[in-house]
């Protein structure tokens, strides 16, 4: 029974990162973020960041993400990144989403690139939502996104160096569950 549900979860997260790619997905997704509310004046005041494009996720009891990405410092590429995450909880259905994470300064940069980084089951996002729904009731809670960037909305900080913002793409996930996402970089060659 795992082992369906995993093989499903992994046919899942396959089909959700495989979706269609522009000919530039780094910087359509850059311009999403930028055009974005409070996201966009990260970019001025940044030491760095990293963007993923697309991040699939799924989950049916225990769930998964994965995407692959891009890191920038002073606006220059310095390297990729992937993004695995595990989760553990009520969780149902499948998503994808882009993500970004702005480095206050080089220590913050220097903590994320520096091996294998971590966030932890206390770190949020704050959603960007465009034509957002949601609808609860007694069989769970639900929402989705779109990512029409001349109608979004944000707003966040710097926590410990770092400020994370999503962007719903397609999909939908139920779920009361932790985890965390574990990164892992390697420079430009």
């Amino acid at each position: 029974m795992l082992v369906r549900r995993l093989r499903w979860l992994a046919a899942l997260l396959i089909t959700l990162a495989s979706s269609a790619a522009h000919a530039d997905k780094y910087t359509d997704t850059i311009k999403i973020f930028r055009e974005a509310g409070t996201s966009g004046g990260f970019f001025h005041h940044c030491y760095g960041y990293a963007v993923f494009p697309t991040i699939g996720k799924g989950g049916i009891g225990v769930g998964g993400a994965h995407g692959s990405g891009r890191v920038y410092a002073g606006g220059e590429y310095t390297g990729d990144v992937s993004l695995t995450q595990l989760t553990v909880g009520w969780q149902l259905g499948g998503q994808a989403y882009s993500q970004i994470v702005f480095f206050q300064d080089k220590r913050a940069f220097d903590e994320f690139t520096g091996g294998s980084f971590e966030f932890g089951a206390q770190a949020a996002a704050v959603a960007i939502t465009a034509g957002a729904s949601a609808q609860t009731s007694t069989g769970g809670t639900g929402a989705s996104a779109g990512s029409s960037a001349s109608h979004t909305k944000t707003a966040g900080a710097y926590h410990k160096g770092m400020a994370v913002f999503t962007v719903a793409k397609g999909g939908l996930m139920y779920e009361a569950s932790i985890g965390g996402q574990k990164f892992g970089y390697k420079p430009k060659r």
